[in-house]
Order: structure tokens, then C-alpha cells, then sequence
């Protein structure tokens, strides 16, 4: 499988999680969410499109930063917004 031209610019180490316990966004509002990705830009962490609050697409449309991957345990895919596939 070829990688899109954006997990090449990624830097080899995934980013520290910004909020490891959770959505960031979710935990400042008490919100809650279904699951949650990681931005490989910045390390934030957002709730996925199946959350009401949508936050990592949100994320994306304010930052611009293209590959998130699951934040979920035992999962390791990463998307890519820009390409919208699998990276």
C-alpha cells in the first residue's frame, strides 16, 4: 500500500497527547464522545465523526493538519483528511 504525500511530512514519533484522558474540547464542556484521534501534527486529541461534538474534524478545518490516527487502544490506523483515505 502506498502512503499519501502527507504521512510522509509527518515526523517519525507520533506527538505526546495533548489531553491523554480524553477529547479536549469534550472535557472542557462536559461533553462526551464515542472515540477518540490523535492529530500526528500537534497531538491534540479530538472525538471522532460518530461523536456529537465531531472535534478531530473540527480540528482539522480550523488547523489544517491532515492525518489523525485512532487514539484508541489496540488500534493504530491513521486518515488522512486531505486525501480522505486510510495513510
Amino acid at each position: 500500500m502506498s502512503l499519501c504525500e502527507h504521512v510522509t511530512e509527518l515526523p517519525s514519533q507520533d506527538p505526546a497527547a495533548l489531553t491523554p484522558q480524553g477529547c479536549a474540547e469534550c472535557l472542557a464542556s462536559g461533553g462526551h464522545w464515542v472515540h477518540l484521534r490523535l492529530c500526528l501534527s500537534c497531538g491534540h486529541v479530538g472525538c471522532c465523526d460518530s461523536s456529537p461534538g465531531r472535534h478531530a474534524s473540527k480540528h482539522y478545518a480550523t488547523s489544517q493538519h491532515p492525518v489523525i490516527r485512532s487514539f484508541e487502544p489496540d488500534e493504530d490506523w491513521r486518515w488522512c483528511f486531505i486525501d480522505q483515505c486510510i495513510a
